[in-house]
């Protein structure tokens, strides 16, 4: 898969918005998904020694069993690594990805307020 069709399936969601707030080129292009209503990430795309990677925000518990199951996901990279897991996206299934980016989308929206 290449980085844009990654993008491609992070923007699916109505209030998805891809942005690009760094300067460092070390890394490439590292693309922010974010929310347009609250500002929060819920993906990072980046290259690192020539592999596609994605940050995703995930629970806790689900972390730790995703990361032991599962090789190509770690420890979020540049990210606090008990919330956020990296995958290396040419290695995960397809479905197995998309389930993964709309649980962080899920997971960092704005919550509402019950009465």
């Amino acid at each position: 898969m290449k980085k844009n069709d990654l993008i491609k399936r992070c923007l699916v969601f109505d209030d998805a918005l891809e942005t690009y707030p760094f300067t460092d080129k070390s890394y490439g292009e590292l693309a922010v998904l974010r929310h347009r209503s609250n500002g929060k990430w819920f993906g990072l795309v980046f290259h690192l020694e020539g592999k596609l990677y994605i940050n995703l925000k995930c629970n806790p518990v689900d972390s730790a069993i995703l990361r032991d199951e599962y090789k190509f996901i770690t420890p979020g990279w540049h990210m606090n690594k008990v919330h956020w897991i990296t995958i290396d996206v040419n290695k995960s299934p397809k479905d197995l990805l998309d389930a993964l980016i709309e649980t962080s989308f899920n997971l960092t929206a704005r919550k509402t307020k019950t009465k």
